[in-house]
């Protein structure tokens, strides 16, 4: 009886399973069920399933994880006591016969819902790949053609199809660790009494533990999943990496015969270049997107940047300011991390440390080339582009920290410098405001966020990062303090996104590798991500560089087409200007013209060479003799002659002549020879050229005559060889025949003659006018001039006495001189005496030269015969002869040394002035100015501005 009792308990369990498992619905009290029976009709009944409600996880809009689907966290059932019935020997023989089946079904049906959800979440890590879809060969995107993959999706069962099927495991896992317990060793009534008597109070106080276990719990699990889907997302970048720096590589050499054009983001870059040289004062012309970063000096900006490039790149220094120019860094992707300036041609390998270091001292020199004497700090502009596999794509720009304090060693107005440049680039509407905070010092101490509040009010384009976080943990006493700093809350600006990073430990010799992982460790164990203080997606560079670049490309998106109408009507507004005011000329910038205005000044230096040397010789002749005539006849001439001996007037001329050539005459003539090229040069350069003649190239050939003839220096040997043949000239005594004797007379004459009337004018000036001016001019004679005139007519007196008077006054005739003044009532100094007397007896005696020159022209056969038996003797005319001479031979010589030597390096001069002055802007600028000039170049810039433009907007649509 009592085995047949049991036995039909336990039919009836089985038949109520069955009939439950079959679809037939029973209203079969839940309290009147087996243990068992109850727990599997719990997990199907509707009213009685738990409800799991989902994990949602808000991301912001800056989130490198936004294209990531996070899959759902499983909640683990809250487990409940129940009160089993007293009668349980029923359950234990319904378990022993149900065990395998179960066993079988649950393995079968649980199996495929695990393989099924399994594949759903390793579907759901994969990240969005439709950016790298040219990776992949085409036909792999068209086999959707051949396959209908849908088709077989539909075939293939849902999650939801395999959940209904599979009974509740964590179920079936409760009961039977109840059932484990109702087997164990101690008394069964005693087990049941337990679970009957404590359940309901043991049960309430589980839950109220395990609810506050599973807040934390889940926590820890979101935080670990979206570090693990972080390192699987670097795991696909840092391949994806490597594919695409093969793939470029592979266009490099030629093998991948995919066309490349030119990336956008260097496109870009061309146009901000342009348009920098064309508006650098950076007024309203200028609305393109930059990223500027700004922060107070030594917040960690020039750090942060060298992470966004994955390259040390900067110049660094312990508290000082290393940042004295702004620095325009284009991001590009490429097949080798390499560096190159806009305009050099030489890269620099940024995997290697020497080449990080030349590149480090090359930005050093510049930024202090651009800073001008008596400054800090410069407002122009190093431009630097960096390529690497991975690299985001924008322009950065790298301004000066901003400082509270001028210390010394500063210019007094560096502070109001940088404010100005920092505004110049932050008032552009389309310009990213990147702020960098330096997290270690107190908010109240930051000077930028005022200024960007200023620019930004709204924050609408601001991104605030905040620096040395790790500094920051450690330091700051109350953690909540930093959450404040990232919100926003400690400061009046509003930011458009925030973000805390940290930039490595303090050491400069760090590498970017090393950086990165300190950095991901230190946010991996922080307080701030386990306490909810920051987001996953608000924390490291490289999230900080995704968020950056999508802000950057949407910006450009939004302002460049507006950009390019607005270039578009400023280009038709000096079209216009140009064809109203200058019809018939070309459209010449200033790099034009100068290349213009160089090929005159060569044409024109060519010429020299093509002047003839009987002009060379002749204005070479000239030339000298006017520089040493004075000397010839004052110290030579005059001196000998008035010796009144032959022989003593020959040996005389012959000393003189002799010092003459050793000291003074070859340089005088080297002297000449320079001057008159100088003068043949300018006058090529300065005369009029008809109506071809062009008044805009007069100052730069002015200051390329000037500079080539500063740089022109005369050969050194020239003296040298001058003087030996000078001195062999000077030496020679013999004239040929008598063209030659009458020629010397000729030139001694017209020496005189020279002579005579500046001595006469002399006379006049001193005497003043005669009686003929003082009548026709009404002019009169002062008292000097009076007391002149009676002590010339008083000498005049004495000439006529003695025709062959000596050029010296004695004593006693100075004095019978003065003396006969008296008499009349004239009181003079002896010195009026001397000085009257030079003058009167200097023209005296030219004039009896000019009668002997008369006298000497019919004496050339006496010279045949050494004026032997003759009183006529004519050494001054052989001494005109031999200076004449010379004159000759240093003219032709000079002559030979011009046009053989000096003018070719003097060609040679002006094509290095040339090359000098077509390297400085500066120069161009100053020598070619006015309204012409400064039209046809802002016409030039914004015909190449609007055309890089519509360019770049052409590839841009293109790339969507």
């Amino acid at each position: 009886m009592w085995r047949a009792g049991r036995a039909a308990v336990a039919c009836e369990v089985c038949q109520s399973l069955v009939k439950h498992s079959s679809g037939i619905q029973r209203n079969v009290p839940l309290q009147k069920l087996h243990l068992v029976s109850r727990s599997i009709y719990r997990s199907h009944h509707p009213a009685l399933k738990l409800q799991r409600p989902q994990l949602r996880t808000p991301f912001q809009q800056f989130s490198s994880l936004t294209h990531l689907s996070f899959h759902k966290l499983k909640l683990s059932p809250i487990k409940y006591g129940y009160q089993p019935r007293r009668n349980f020997w029923p359950a234990r023989l319904a378990a022993r016969l149900l065990k395998l089946r179960y066993i079988i079904l649950g393995s079968a049906v649980g199996g495929g819902y695990t393989a099924k959800k399994t594949f759903d979440e390793w579907k759901d890590m994969i990240p969005d790949l439709s950016d790298y879809k040219w990776i992949v060969p085409d036909f792999i995107w068209e086999i959707d053609e051949y396959i209908d993959l849908e088709k077989i999706r539909k075939a293939l069962p849902s999650s939801e199809d395999l959940a209904s099927l599979a009974p509740d495991l964590d179920k079936i896992t409760e009961s039977l660790s109840l059932l484990k317990d109702f087997f164990t060793a101690g008394s069964p009534g005693e087990t049941a009494f337990r679970a009957t008597d404590h359940g309901s109070e043991s049960d309430k106080h589980y839950r109220k533990v395990s609810d506050k276990e599973k807040i934390d719990q889940l926590q820890e699990e979101l935080l670990h999943t979206q570090l693990k889907y972080q390192r699987i997302l670097e795991r696909l970048e840092k391949e994806n990496k490597e594919l695409r720096k093969l793939v470029l590589q592979k266009d490099d050499k030629g093998i991948h015969h995919r066309k490349l054009k030119k990336s956008l983001i260097d496109m870009y870059s061309e146009v901000l270049d342009v348009l920098s040289d064309y508006d650098a004062s950076y007024n309203t012309q200028d609305h393109l997107p930059r990223v500027v970063v700004v922060g107070d000096q030594s917040a960690g900006k020039t750090s942060v940047l060298e992470m966004i490039a994955q390259a040390r790149i900067f110049p660094r220094g312990s508290g000082e300011m290393m940042t004295r120019s702004p620095v325009k860094v284009t991001l590009s992707e490429g097949p080798h991390h390499v560096a190159l300036f806009k305009d050099s041609s030489r890269e620099f390998d940024l995997t290697k440390e020497e080449d990080l270091a030349a590149l480090r001292h090359e930005i050093e020199l510049r930024m202090r080339k651009n800073v001008k004497e008596g400054c800090t700090v410069s407002p122009e502009t190093i431009s630097l582009n960096v390529k690497g596999p991975g690299l985001q794509r924008m322009v950065l720009v790298d301004l000066p920290g901003v400082i509270n304090t001028v210390t010394s060693g500063m210019a007094p107005d560096t502070k109001e410098t940088i404010f100005s440049i920092s505004k110049a680039y932050m008032q552009n509407p389309n310009a990213i405001i990147l702020c960098i905070q330096d997290g270690s010092v107190d908010a109240e101490r930051s000077i930028v966020t005022d200024l960007v509040s200023q620019m930004d009010p709204h924050g609408r384009r601001t991104i605030f990062v905040l620096t040395k976080v790790d500094l920051a943990e450690k330091n700051v006493a109350s953690p909540s303090r930093i959450q404040q700093i990232i919100e926003g809350k400690l400061f009046p600006m509003k930011a458009l996104g925030y973000f805390a990073v940290v930039t490595g430990k303090g050491n400069s010799s760090e590498s970017i590798e090393a950086i990165r992982e300190y950095e991901e460790e230190f946010f991996q164990n922080s307080k701030l991500l386990k306490t909810s203080m920051l987001k996953a997606h608000q924390v490291t560079t490289r999230n900080l560089s995704l968020a950056v670049s999508d802000c950057f490309w949407k910006m450009v998106r939004e302002s460049v087409e507006q950009q390019a109408d607005s270039f578009k009507a400023t280009r038709f507004n000096l079209e216009t200007e140009w064809k109203n005011n200058y019809p018939r000329l070309r459209e010449l910038d200033r790099n034009e013209l100068f290349e213009k205005a160089k090929n005159e000044i060569l044409d024109e230096v060519i010429s020299l060479s093509q002047v003839t040397p009987k002009h060379w010789e002749e204005i070479l002749q000239q030339s000298l003799w006017e520089r040493v005539s004075t000397h010839v006849i004052e110290n030579i001439y005059l001196p000998a002659a008035q010796t009144m001996n032959s022989g003593t007037f020959n040996t005389t001329v012959d000393i003189k002549l002799k010092q003459w050539t050793d000291k003074q005459l070859p340089n005088k003539a080297v002297e000449v020879a320079w001057e008159t090229l100088q003068e043949e040069f300018s006058r090529f350069m300065t005369e009029p050229k008809g109506k071809e003649h062009d008044d805009i190239f007069d100052k730069l050939k002015e200051a390329v005559k000037e500079e080539s003839i500063k740089r022109h220096k005369w050969n050194d040997f020239a003296e040298d060889s001058l003087r030996v043949i000078q001195h062999n000239a000077l030496e020679d005594r013999s004239i040929s025949d008598k063209q030659q004797w009458d020629a010397a007379i000729y030139f001694m004459e017209e020496a005189l003659q020279g002579r005579l009337k500046d001595t006469e004018n002399a006379i006049e000036n001193m005497i003043g006018p005669d009686w003929k001016k003082r009548w026709m001019y009404w002019k009169n004679r002062t008292q000097e001039q009076c007391v002149h005139n009676e002590t010339k007519n008083e000498l005049e007196k004495m000439l006529k006495v003695n025709d062959e008077h000596p050029a010296y006054l004695a004593s006693d005739e100075i004095t019978t001189v003065r003396k006969n003044l008296e008499s009349r009532g004239v009181e003079v100094d002896p010195s009026l005496i001397k000085d009257t007397w030079h003058q009167v007896y200097r023209r005296h005696f030219l004039k009896t030269a000019l009668n002997h020159c008369n006298l000497c022209r019919r004496g050339f056969y006496y010279y045949q015969r050494h004026f032997i038996d003759s009183e006529l003797e004519c050494n001054d005319v052989v001494l005109f002869w031999r200076i004449q001479r010379m004159l000759a031979i240093t003219a032709n010589t000079l002559r030979q040394q011009l046009t053989n030597t000096e003018v070719r390096r003097l060609e040679k001069n002006v094509k290095e002035v040339l090359e000098d002055f077509a390297e400085d802007g500066e120069k161009k600028v100053k020598l070619l100015t006015g309204k012409r000039v400064q039209l046809a170049e802002d016409l030039k810039k914004v015909r190449e501005i609007q055309e890089k433009l519509d360019a770049f907007i052409e590839a841009l649509h293109q790339e969507k």
